[in-house]
């Protein structure tokens, strides 16, 4: 049940849930019917998805929905760790693998490979991603107010690449510390390979989804401040195909909720 009627700020719609197991329900509602129509459309779904601990309702909710064709999905991911292979606890490639592919089967996963040279797997993901346009992305947003690994200050709204190797600021890798994933903040990469802000903009569909009680200054900034770099998620305001899903706690510092 929403708490609050969905509103729009700018040109972001928002809608506010009483818990994490709503908005996950309701956000892989919608998920679905973006993947299916899609599917209607095309006869396939390009879909890229996020990691992180905020992500674990909405993807469980999600993969146990029976009407969502996976045999017609072709899937991606927003970041990998440089360096990193898809054996270790933190890789996100694993992420998508244990949570996603091995639970539904999809059509095929193009997974960033943090072992292949940074420069050359940008090039290699940037073209797989322009060969399959997205159809849907539902992403999260960071502690800091990232989307992917475009941390503040220096995330960009124009960026003219799809894909780039980033340096990750200190809250990025203290988030993945307290998310449990890396024993300390030494053990944190300090460079990552990320998907831009315009290439996950750029599917027709974007949902955001949002739990979560350490995420809710990121959600204030992001509504009620500027957009602006020093709040990448500020962006998704001028982003009329793109819904904010929230719940009461990371709601709980704005205005309107």
């Amino acid at each position: 049940m929403t708490l609050v009627p969905a509103f729009r700020v700018d040109e972001l719609a928002v809608r506010v849930f009483a818990n994490d197991e709503e908005l996950g329900a309701a956000a892989a509602a919608d998920a679905a019917d973006a993947i299916r129509a899609a599917v209607e459309r095309s006869g396939q779904a390009n879909v890229m998805l996020a990691t992180g601990n905020s992500q674990f309702t909405f993807l469980d909710a999600l993969t146990a929905r029976v009407d969502v064709p996976w045999d017609r999905v072709t899937g991606f991911h927003m970041d990998e760790y440089v360096g990193m292979d898809d054996g270790h606890p933190a890789s996100f490639a694993r992420y998508m693998r244990e949570r996603v592919v091995d639970v539904v089967h999809p059509a095929a996963f193009h997974y960033v490979d943090g072992t292949n040279d940074a420069a050359i797997e940008c090039v290699r993901y940037a073209e797989l991603l322009r060969a399959h346009p997205l159809d849907l992305c539902c992403l999260g947003v960071g502690e800091n107010g990232h989307l992917a690994f475009n941390d503040p200050p220096f995330a960009d709204f124009d960026d003219a690449f799809d894909v780039k190797e980033v340096d990750l600021d200190d809250v990025s890798r203290r988030q993945q510390v307290g998310e449990g994933h890396f024993p300390s903040l030494d053990d944190v990469p300090r460079s990552a390979i990320t998907v831009t802000i315009p290439a996950v903009l750029r599917a027709p569909r974007v949902l955001a989804i949002v739990p979560e009680a350490r995420k809710a200054e990121a959600v204030r900034r992001a509504l009620e401040e500027p957009i602006a770099t020093s709040c990448p998620a500020s962006v998704l305001r001028r982003a009329p195909h793109a819904t904010l899903y929230l719940d009461r706690e990371s709601a709980a510092n704005i205005s309107n909720a």
